[in-house]
């Protein structure tokens, strides 16, 4: 008799949980007051960076170590990776900034003026250093967790807004799982999509800097998304101007044209984090399992988590990032 599993939430990480359970054949529904994924959760607003290496800057060696398994999960789920690596910069006078990042991080190249030419033009003119982190990936999370939700509804994972949960109750709900998981709090993040057809850029760029670090990720078309604050609040609607200016004045210290930018979209949303900034896996007095506080690597994280719940259940196997709660 097969597994029946009802998974709250239809962010990255809910439908992650499903895909990996309904393919080892679990009966699954998916739950989730807004629908289907959109503007409405964090998950629409992320970068889409499956950059594992690169987090090792701040993170701790289990976010780089579980996020290098991201790239080929979401490739098996039938996404459009670009296996392009992502390049980090700092203007001259972070350039201090360039060799920290480098001591705590691995997997990268140092580049030259030429050899970041031979990469990106654009900012050859513009760099005389880089790190090139070639292992790393991205993807487009809007076209993927929406292409993710169409698989699934093909594969018989039933999708509702509201209705009474079956079988085992997974808990994928982030910020508004707080009513049982009172220790999350939320890290505000403010970004920006803009359309620049004189920039060129084929891989995401990291700029370092001591106050204002940017990223910016290709979206194609001409379209680059720039984010991200993150400010302790767990404010999900109102973004500042402050922090919006600060994203654009740091866009356009990268490449001067993005000077000229339409201004395309400004998001806002709070992502779930633990008081360690580290994912949880934890089972309620309810019989609930809950999978949360993924911090600011909901893309990267969500596959491993995936995978461990799935572990759990249809084996026993106890998830490495198991946490003993007492709600």
């Amino acid at each position: 008799m097969s597994l029946t599993v009802t998974v709250l939430g239809a962010g990255v990480v809910g439908l992650a949980v499903a895909a990996e359970l309904s393919a080892r054949g679990a009966a699954v529904q998916v739950i989730d007051p807004n629908g289907p994924p959109g503007a409405h959760g964090c998950s629409w607003w992320a970068g889409g960076m499956l950059a594992a290496d690169c987090e090792g800057e701040v993170a701790e060696e289990q976010v780089v170590r579980l996020g290098r398994e991201a790239a080929g999960w979401w490739q098996a789920q039938g996404a459009e990776v670009q296996y392009r690596g992502s390049l980090v910069v700092a203007l001259g006078r972070d350039r201090r900034e360039l060799d920290r990042f480098a001591r705590r991080t691995e997997n990268h190249t140092a580049l030259d003026q030429a050899a970041l030419s031979a990469l990106e033009p654009d900012l050859g003119e513009r760099f005389d250093r880089a790190l090139h982190m070639g292992k790393e990936a991205h993807i487009n999370p809007r076209e993927t967790i929406l292409a993710l939700h169409d698989r699934l509804a093909a594969r018989g994972v039933s999708f509702g807004t509201d209705g009474a949960p079956s079988g085992q109750v997974v808990d994928c709900r982030g910020l508004a799982a707080r009513d049982a998981l009172p220790e999350l709090r939320g890290v505000k993040g403010e970004m920006v999509i803009l359309r620049a057809p004189d920039v060129s850029l084929s891989r995401p760029v990291r700029l370092l800097h001591p106050r204002f670090p940017l990223y910016i990720v290709p979206r194609g078309d001409g379209v680059f998304m720039l984010g991200a604050t993150q400010i302790e609040s767990g404010e999900r609607r109102r973004a500042t101007v402050r922090s919006v200016m600060e994203l654009l004045n740091a866009a356009y210290a990268l490449h001067p044209a993005f000077g000229e930018a339409e201004l395309l979209e400004i998001g806002v949303d709070a992502r779930p984090a633990f008081p360690d900034n580290l994912p949880r896996i934890s089972g309620g007095k309810d019989g609930r399992i809950y999978v949360n506080g993924l911090f600011r690597h909901g893309y990267l994280l969500a596959p491993a988590m995936a995978r461990m719940v799935a572990d759990w259940l249809m084996d026993g196997k106890k998830p490495e990032v198991w946490h003993e709660t007492h709600h």
